[in-house]
């Protein structure tokens, strides 16, 4: 039976039999015997690849075989999700006598063999594959199918219902009126276009909403409810430990590009429809207001278990930062925004730049407060951790700063918001041990994604500016993500943990920014060619959760825990049940959203 559990997520003492395959393996997991023919006690380490700068940690003694007996065996559950070094040291000496690397399979059975070679001081490790291990990624790839022929069909049908006949016979069935009513997208109203010359909303290209920018946004929010959800419980559906990218560390920042996008096309169609700028001062702090007091809500639940403790409320969150980076964004957007747009002749010599140089002041207040985000990151001191540590603490960095998680902003949100108010269990307890309280949405982090909001403020100039030149807006955002992504490659060396700045979810570090910001334009370029130039895509499905966003996020997060969202699984440890049953929750709100956009009922901050 198992005797005790070690080292995390990575490996666990188990069943000491070198060929007994463990019936309780869970997801993600390995059965591995070490069989120790020596007749020295060995210690046994092991190190993850994932784990930058950690010393080995120690998993169980190897008792030293009998003089004439038989081979001891001790057995260990093992982690999957990254490749793994395995090192034996002599317990009388101390000294490595054999070190492994490999990658284990989910499911698989191994057994590592220790033996000595011809001369006693040498010693070999073999690992053996008992039983072959499963394909977890198969349900993925038979998803990728499946969705793949529901797109062929759809496409399909959209070709075949242009034909004059099925358009004919469509007519005499009915047809329905697309919504066109003003209402608020992620955090700013209209995603339309404003024509120079005159008072009139002007919709980009074709008397619509940008239907591309509500795609993005649909986009980037199904994925958000997919990997909230659990996305198959796969790791790269989850948040990077530390450095690094996963699949769940895209979305948030696309919203907050998307939002400055929004509050861009929407404060210029509002001021130029003669609305007083201070009466859009009052409803952009109302709706910061509304956002932070909404996230404070759903983030703290405390169902069937009595008054919540005012002591562990937990004050960041997502809506929380939307919230005020909405307010300082839209604020400095609203002191600087013109009352027309400037007809410059593209005979002048700084045309090409006119929609970044035409806002000099917005940009200055952004560089004054992203020199005040380094300034505290790599200088402010905090106690007993060096300064400028970016680290995650715990067993990172060889363990030298334990409970340094974060440096700066880890320091700062525990002494404005107390240990308490701030989130408990953050991504780098996962390889890295850490125990100190992290929030990925506190204070410092807000800072970045100020610029990540004011990058997409950016996006939204382009739009106005280069109304209708489609070559025009194509290769400005294309030019925007080249130049950002040099940016993200010079902070980063090219590497996940090498550079002078690494990409970390995290901090919201000013590489992680840059490098999302680049994906952004580059998305919102694609989206836009393909939606609202060339008309190859209606953007169904995402185009009906982003006409409905709030609503959407928030009532994932509310009814996550309930049918037919969630529901007791037959196996708890398969990917493919999980796989299944996120799916399904994800795709049952896209249905609701499509349903409310029918039925035109959309939720307005």
């Amino acid at each position: 039976m198992r005797t005790n559990e070690l080292y995390g997520n990575y490996v666990r003492v188990s069943h000491p039999h070198p060929h007994h395959k463990t019936s309780v393996l869970k997801m993600d997991e390995a059965a591995l015997s070490v069989v120790n023919e020596i007749e020295n006690e060995m210690m046994l380490y092991v190190l993850s690849d994932h784990c930058y700068q950690c010393l080995p940690q120690p998993l169980g003694i190897l008792p030293a075989r009998p003089v004439s007996g038989t081979p001891t065996t001790v057995g260990f559950v093992v982690s999957t999700q990254h490749a793994l070094t395995l090192l034996l040291n002599n317990t009388s000496t101390n000294l490595e006598q054999c070190n492994v690397h490999f990658h284990f399979g989910e499911q698989g059975n191994y057994s590592l063999w220790v033996k000595n070679l011809n001369e006693p001081s040498q010693v070999s490790c073999t690992m053996i594959t008992e039983s072959e291990p499963i394909n977890s990624y198969l349900p993925i790839l038979f998803t990728f199918l499946a969705f793949a022929f529901l797109a062929v069909l759809s496409a399909i049908w959209n070709t075949v219902k242009r034909l004059d006949v099925v358009t004919n016979l469509l007519i005499r069935l009915g047809s329905t009126v697309e919504t066109e009513r003003l209402i608020n997208s992620e955090l700013g109203t209209p995603n339309r276009l404003v024509n120079a010359s005159t008072e009139s909303i002007i919709p980009a290209t074709t008397g619509r909403r940008l239907r591309s920018l509500d795609t993005f946004r649909g986009f980037a929010l199904v994925i958000m409810v997919f990997v909230n959800y659990g996305g198959g419980r796969y790791w790269f559906f989850r948040h990077e430990s530390w450095n690094g990218l996963t699949v769940a560390d895209l979305v948030f920042p696309w919203f907050v590009f998307i939002m400055g996008t929004s509050i861009c096309l929407s404060l210029s169609g509002s001021i130029r429809r003669g609305v007083k700028r201070t009466h859009l001062l009052w409803r952009i702090v109302w709706r910061s207001l509304q956002l932070f007091l909404i996230g404070v809500i759903i983030i703290n639940p405390n169902y069937c278990q009595g008054p919540l403790s005012w002591d562990s409320l937990r004050i960041p969150g997502v809506l929380q930062r939307l919230g005020f980076t909405y307010l300082v964004v839209a604020v400095l957007d609203l002191v600087v925004a013109k009352d027309g747009l400037t007809n410059l002749s593209s005979e002048t010599c700084w045309y090409s730049v006119h929609d970044v140089c035409l806002y000099w002041p917005a940009w200055l207040c952004v560089i004054v407060l992203e020199t005040i985000w380094l300034c505290l990151t790599f200088l402010l001191p905090v106690p007993n951790c060096p300064t400028g540590y970016l680290g995650p603490g715990g067993i990172g960095d060889f363990g030298l700063y334990q409970n340094c998680t974060g440096g700066a902003a880890g320091y700062i949100d525990r002494w404005l918001l107390r240990d308490n108010h701030i989130y408990q269990t953050p991504s780098s307890r996962v390889v890295y041990q850490s125990t100190m309280p992290f929030d990925p949405e506190g204070v410092l982090g807000s800072i970045n994604s100020i610029l990540m909001a004011f990058l997409g403020l950016q996006a939204g100039k382009v739009l106005l500016h280069y109304r209708d030149q489609h070559k025009q807006i194509i290769t400005r955002f294309l030019i925007w993500g080249f130049i950002l992504g040099i940016i993200s490659a010079v902070l980063t060396k090219c590497s996940r943990n090498e550079g002078f700045i690494p990409v970390n979810k995290n901090l919201w570090s000013f590489s992680y920014v840059t490098t999302l910001s680049c994906f952004a334009f580059v998305t919102l370029g694609v989206f836009y060619y393909t939606v609202d130039v060339k008309k190859w895509w209606s953007g169904a499905p995402f185009f009906y959760p982003g006409m409905n966003s709030i609503l959407v996020y928030v009532g994932h997060e509310v009814f996550q825990e309930y049918f037919p969202f969630r529901w007791k699984m037959a196996n708890s440890q398969s990917h493919a049940e999980h796989l299944t049953q996120n799916l399904l929750a994800t795709s049952i709100w896209v249905f609701i959203a499509y349903l409310l956009y029918r039925k035109k009922i959309f939720w307005k901050i």
